[in-house]
């Protein structure tokens, strides 16, 4: 039984991975010609690491990545709102990584070929759209080639042309009205050395943190940060690129009051040599993901704001879940739609939660209440109110401590999928 996957991100990747762990074959169709280390920083929060170290990726993890050890919220004046310990140091089971995506997604493409072999991704073989035929799953590609398999799965992201097919009035993502400027710049730690800070207000902020170890010699690490602005929406988004290169003098002169002696957000932006720039889009919650043998994954189910570092773990744990159903009910129907039952309306309030009430929103309410400068953040909000927020949010992200550490294997180890 072979399971078809459009996109060779981290959702379809991490897919392949639990396909080959419970006994299923697995082919990987990729749009691009050349997979290449491309991206910037993303966030693995405890749950996906926990699904990555049971596919044996966590030596990988600890060698590209950073173990995070706590996240803070700060003024636009640079006063600590909020920080709290992070991963293991939170009392998780497991840690939270940060990593420049490209690094992690060449190391899923590594292992992919090493356990399925070197044939098991295709490059340059786009999706087009899809089919059910009998018992079997089609996947049509835009050079008039065809696949078929028991399943396919769509994890060609955010402008996924079988989610198009499945909806073809939705039209383009929806334009929040924020533009993220996003580098990455050799620079020394700041904080305790592994830390994430958040930065401003909810119309202007800076986030950076570290996605590498400190040189030994220079003490320097690669240091991930964005500069986002808020601008009005109501005449859309104009850019003929949604990833396009840009020039620091687009946004830095907003910026260039923003050091607070822990850290120096204008002299990051200079010292970077590509800065990216990305309209922050998501998508309205989808109807159904499934449609015969077809499902949506990752982005291409559920493109959310990059809130709460949870776009990529999110893909993680969609792959898992789906391992876990194929485990449960076979390669087929039933397998997809407990699946999805499980999974999209849980995304659905994930993507409702980060346009709104986020676990970063607290800045807009110090923002209101203060204007940002302040002695003690308790006079201005209580900690009591602030410590529900946080709870509220690990609640909807499924990051709960408690439930986490307790909860048994999503894939027991050794379980195979059933033949048939």
């Amino acid at each position: 039984m072979t399971v078809l996957i459009a996109g060779a991100g981290i959702a379809g990747l991490t897919l392949a991975l639990t396909c080959h762990q419970i006994g299923l074959r697995a082919r990987v169709f990729e749009a691009a010609r050349e997979l290449r280390p491309l991206g910037v920083g993303i966030n693995l929060q405890p749950n996906a690491v926990r699904e990555l170290e049971a596919l044996g990726l966590g030596p990988d993890l600890a060698r590209i990545g950073v173990e995070t050890r706590d996240w803070g919220l700060h003024s636009k004046t640079g006063r600590e709102i909020w920080t709290e310990p992070r991963g293991r140091a939170a009392g998780y089971r497991w840690p939270q990584f940060s990593v420049h995506r490209g690094a992690l997604q060449m190391a899923l493409l590594r292992e992919v070929r090493a356990r399925l072999g070197e044939h098991a991704v295709t490059p340059g073989a786009r999706a087009a759209g899809f089919a059910t035929q009998g018992e079997e799953a089609v996947l049509r590609l835009d050079d008039g080639g065809e696949a078929r398999g028991r399943a396919l799965v769509a994890a060609d992201g955010l402008h996924s042309a079988i989610r198009a097919a499945m909806h073809p009035g939705e039209g383009r993502p929806i334009w929040s009205g924020a533009v993220l400027w996003r580098g990455a710049t050799r620079a020394k730690p700041f904080l305790s050395g592994a830390s994430m800070a958040l930065v401003g207000t909810m119309a202007q902020r800076f986030v950076a943190y570290p996605i590498s170890a400190p040189d030994p010699d220079t003490g320097e690490a690669l240091i991930n940060w964005i500069a986002e602005l808020k601008f009005d929406p109501s005449g859309g988004w104009t850019r003929s690129d949604w990833n396009r290169r840009a020039e620091a003098s687009e946004f830095l002169p907003r910026f260039e009051g923003w050091r607070f002696g822990w850290i120096d957000a204008p002299a990051l932006i200079r010292a970077t040599d590509e800065i990216f720039e990305y309209p922050m889009v998501d998508r309205d919650p989808a109807p159904f993901w499934t449609v015969g043998r077809t499902t949506l994954i990752g982005d291409a189910a559920h493109v959310m704001y990059p809130v709460g570092s949870n776009g990529a773990s999110q893909a993680v744990m969609d792959a898992r879940a789906l391992g876990r159903a194929f485990l449960d009910h076979g390669v087929g129907p039933a397998a997809l739609a407990a699946y999805e039952a499980q999974q999209r309306p849980a995304t659905s309030r994930m993507i409702l939660a980060t346009r709104g009430s986020g676990p970063d929103a607290l800045l807009g309410v110090v923002e209101d209440r203060c204007g940002g400068d302040f002695d003690r953040i308790e006079d201005v909000i209580p900690r009591a109110e602030m410590d529900a927020f946080q709870a509220r949010w690990k609640g909807i992200a499924g990051l709960a401590r408690e439930a986490l550490n307790d909860a048994p294997p999503i894939i027991p180890e050794g379980a195979l999928a059933p033949a048939g």
